[in-house]
């Protein structure tokens, strides 16, 4: 018995192997933040307004707790519980002044500190010179969270 397959049946196969992968493809993405958010849902119980702070040369250079390699001049940002590659808008209270970052650290290690932004992020919204500001934080996307990059 010999079976012989035309060139159209392949091409028919084709499109409906590719349609099957990415059907099970789109099954398997991740909650975004428009809609119904884990990571918003997860976040009305943990403090999303208070005071930011900001960390720059000491650290520049050296690994997150995320696994990436720290960079003041980037617009990334420590939580103590939101979940790395997060992306939170921070707005400073006082001047109506909005930066979105990155989560790639774990702090504010400090008592009444919400979030450490990077030097270039901080630098958005506020003063370094003051060191502190008033802010309160939105998420804005969290379709690409991660555990740890390593």
């Amino acid at each position: 018995m010999k079976i012989t397959i035309y060139p159209d049946h392949l091409q028919r196969l084709s499109i409906i192997f590719t349609t099957l992968v990415l059907m099970i493809l789109a099954g398997c993405t991740s909650t975004s933040a428009i809609g119904g958010s884990k990571t918003k849902d997860y976040s009305k119980s943990h403090d999303l307004i208070g005071q930011a702070s900001w960390y720059g040369d000491r650290f520049h250079g050296k690994l997150t707790a995320s696994g990436e390699t720290y960079n003041m001049n980037a617009y990334t940002s420590a939580h103590k519980t939101l979940p790395f590659g997060t992306i939170v808008r921070v707005t400073n209270t006082a001047n109506n002044k909005s930066v979105d970052v990155k989560i790639n650290d774990r702090g504010p290690y400090v008592k009444d500190r919400v979030i450490d932004l990077s030097y270039q992020a901080f630098t958005q919204i506020g003063n370094v010179k003051k060191g502190t500001i008033p802010v309160k934080i939105e998420i804005i996307d969290d379709s690409n969270t991660f555990r740890y990059k390593h």
